[in-house]
């Protein structure tokens, strides 16, 4: 159970996605009024717009972000705009306002070659469009808002949007079986468990900088998909390992997506749970 925070005024930018869908109401449950502003309500490449919208707000999390991966590598500065332009202007205008920032960040700002878990200082080194303009919107964030928090996740799927695991219900309807890469390696978090972290992280004065907000555990792509069947009452068999190599992309993907969960433990926040029980939840529900 998430504790109280108390009273206190929130904005939550980019509420119109998967994220924000699950942020927003844990918010409000923890006692904070709310303003949701979706991409239709909020440009955060305009600074006029960031100024006016943040005042009076107290706490802001930043989820607006270009996440369109693969399109970003042929149009790159749409991309920047908005995760990195956005991101200083949001968080100028918090730090403006005296209020404290929440950024939303991902695994994709690492270069994926690792063997074991990212810790939050390892060197970031992205090597897609789209993880360059996160890096770039993470720095900004550090340099113009003294108070704030930087959150990476990875691999997130929920009741709020398209993700892997609603593509996988879908293709078990349409496909007698579904051949996914075995060869990339993460933590499927469930966006319930990240909106309950990050409303945690902020109810717990926890120290400015950054943390991981994955699930714990790990598998890959393959893994999660045999998982979806399994848990969904489907045969699991019909699941069929593949590399990358054979489903060419725009974008690179990272072939390993682990991040250390150190530094919530140091702060005394407890990292989210096992990935297949967030999926069971999430599945179940």
């Amino acid at each position: 159970m998430t504790a109280s925070v108390g009273a206190g005024r929130a904005l939550v930018a980019g509420a119109g996605g998967m994220l924000g869908h699950d942020l927003v109401p844990a918010l409000r449950r923890a006692g904070w009024v709310v303003t949701a502003l979706g991409r239709d309500d909020l440009d955060v490449t305009d600074a006029s717009q960031c100024v006016a919208a943040v005042d009076g707000h107290d706490l802001v999390v930043n989820a607006a972000a270009y996440t369109a991966v693969d399109a970003a590598e042929t149009d790159e500065p749409a991309a920047f705009a908005v995760n990195a332009v956005g991101a200083a202007n949001v968080a100028r205008a918090c730090s403006r306002a005296g209020a404290r920032l929440v950024h939303v960040s991902t695994d994709y700002v690492f270069d994926g070659t690792a063997t074991e878990p990212y810790a939050v200082d390892h060197p970031v080194a992205p090597g897609s469009a789209y993880g360059r303009t996160k890096a770039a919107g993470e720095w900004a964030v550090r340099a113009l808002c003294r108070e704030s928090w930087v959150v990476r996740t990875a691999w997130l799927y929920g009741a709020g949007g398209p993700s892997f695991v609603s593509t996988m219900l879908r293709l078990a309807g349409e496909r007698e079986t579904v051949s996914v890469v075995d060869d990339q390696v993460g933590q499927p978090t469930w966006t319930v468990d990240l909106a309950d972290l990050i409303v945690r992280l902020v109810a717990g004065d926890t120290a400015y900088g950054i943390h991981h907000g994955t699930a714990t555990g790990q598998t890959t792509w393959f893994g999660l998909a045999r998982a979806v069947f399994e848990l969904s009452g489907l045969d699991p068999e019909r699941v069929l390992p593949t590399t990358t190599d054979a489903f060419p992309r725009p974008a690179p993907r990272p072939a390993w997506s682990v991040l250390s969960h150190h530094s919530l433990e140091m702060a005394g926040i407890a990292a989210i749970g096992d990935w297949r029980e967030g999926l069971r939840t999430h599945l179940d529900a």
